[in-house]
């Protein structure tokens, strides 16, 4: 009988930082103790070489499924998590100084809603079910400003094609960001991958949504004098 090799893991790059310089005895408590417990399940190749797809039905039940790309410190998807005790969230975040800093406020927050893959993004979205997820947030995401280094955004073809077919007609993509030529990038690629741009008036893209919560990075942005765009978009 011969038997099926599991695909092998595809060739590709990431880019960024993947830990600090120092994590604290209490971060670091949090990443041996608490992690485990908030994972959505084996992700990365190493863990799920056949690639075995998430059930989300068993993480959720039958609520609806969100998705923050980079949560960066967490703040906003345990406020999110909160405000929607009916949905289920899963972040995904490959700093793990973050994942450590989200962890403490899980701690706080009792938050049984979330789920946190500590990883590269480009992984999750293999093992997610098509339709599946209802919302997805990306929000001040590494602007990679140098124009050689504009493919590494995630406002690309790689992570918006993958994207586009785990989210059902009408689902809703949020995007903020302070760097100009990021909200043009956006503006024409995300439409391009089957997204409308849901702006009708200037307020649409100048005013936070009803339900934001301001993130360090957006406070970082203000006090260096960047403005900041909330695109909403909705798939097609």
């Amino acid at each position: 009988m011969t038997r099926t090799r599991p695909p092998e893991a595809p060739r590709r790059n990431f880019y960024g930082r993947l830990k600090g310089k120092h994590l604290r005895d209490s971060q670091k408590a949090y990443l041996d103790e608490d992690l485990a417990g908030f994972s959505p399940g084996p992700v990365t190749w190493e863990a799920n070489p056949d690639r075995t797809p998430l059930d989300l039905r068993a993480l959720f039940g039958s609520r609806p499924v969100w998705l923050e790309v980079g949560f960066g410190g967490g703040e906003h998807m345990v406020h999110q998590a909160a405000l929607n005790p009916d949905v289920g969230i899963i972040g995904c975040e490959p700093y793990i100084n973050g994942v450590a800093m989200l962890l403490g406020k899980l701690r706080a927050a009792e938050a049984g809603n979330i789920r946190v893959h500590p990883g590269d993004v480009r992984d999750l979205f293999e093992l997610l079910p098509e339709r599946s997820l209802a919302k997805v947030f990306v929000l001040y995401p590494d602007p990679w400003p140098k124009t050689r280094h504009h493919r590494r955004r995630f406002v690309t073809p790689e992570y918006l094609d993958a994207l586009a077919p785990l989210m059902p007609v009408g689902a809703e993509l949020r995007i903020a960001t302070d760097i100009p030529d990021y909200v043009r990038q956006a503006l024409e690629e995300v439409p391009r991958a089957g997204f409308d741009w849901l702006a009708e008036t200037p307020a649409d893209w100048r005013d936070p949504w009803d339900d934001w919560i301001s993130t360090r990075y957006e406070q970082k942005a203000l006090r260096e004098g960047r403005v900041p765009h909330y695109l909403t978009f909705r798939r097609r």
